[in-house]
């Protein structure tokens, strides 16, 4: 059951990790390589061995299981407002895209194309994030309700980084069906909180560096 919760929270930290980087990103332009290095290395790892291959290790979901305590646990502004919307709509999709597999197919052959294109450029190569951007669009993008992101007209009108955003809720998509696969439901987000939130702390606390 530990590792089923386990699972769970870390597939949960990946959509927390994966919003909180759009908001970022739509707010204030800012974006570490290495947040989107680890968001496209889930989207393109199709036959991970566990849950935390998916991310390449739960050390690199720090900021989401951060992120998954403030929002589920603190009391909560605009901000945690905010990404907690963006956190049920990428849920809400992965449900509806779920039903249909058509549009499934049609990601999985994106996705494999821009897993050939990471093998010739680099996984946060512009063109790898264009495609991963397309992909969204021409299949999450279309379903309905659409996530409205909310930011500065001047971030969000950059191509560039609109590209990173629909690349990014792309792998909030990803981390939903894992979280799905892995047992996570509407209820269990509803009146598990606190639990969520003790097991966030608990990965935490095994991948924070120890004092010297």
């Amino acid at each position: 059951m530990s590792n089923a919760l386990r699972d769970r929270t870390l597939a949960l930290a990946g959509i927390f990790q994966a919003a909180y980087q759009v908001q970022q990103l739509a707010r204030h332009g800012t974006l570490d390589n290495e947040q989107l290095e680890i968001a496209v290395h889930s989207i393109l790892n199709l036959t991970p061995t566990s849950t935390e291959a998916v991310y390449g290790g739960a050390d690199r979901l720090r900021t989401g299981l951060e992120q998954l305590q403030r929002v589920l646990v603190k009391q909560q502004g605009p901000a945690e407002q905010e990404l907690m919307r963006y956190v049920v709509a990428l849920l809400t999709l992965e449900r509806q895209s779920a039903k249909r597999p058509a549009m499934l197919e049609e990601m999985g052959r994106g996705i494999r194309r821009a897993q050939a294109q990471a093998e010739h450029f680099s996984a946060t190569h512009g063109n790898v994030i264009a495609n991963l951007a397309g992909i969204y669009s021409d299949t999450i993008s279309t379903l309905t309700p659409r996530i409205m992101v909310s930011g500065d007209p001047a971030y969000l009108g950059n191509p560039d980084n609109a590209n990173r955003i629909r690349a990014l809720l792309l792998a909030g998509i990803r981390s939903a069906v894992l979280w799905r696969q892995r047992g996570g439901n509407h209820w269990r987000l509803l009146f598990g909180r606190g639990t969520l939130a003790r097991e966030a702390q608990h990965i935490l606390d095994g991948v924070r560096p120890r004092p010297s």
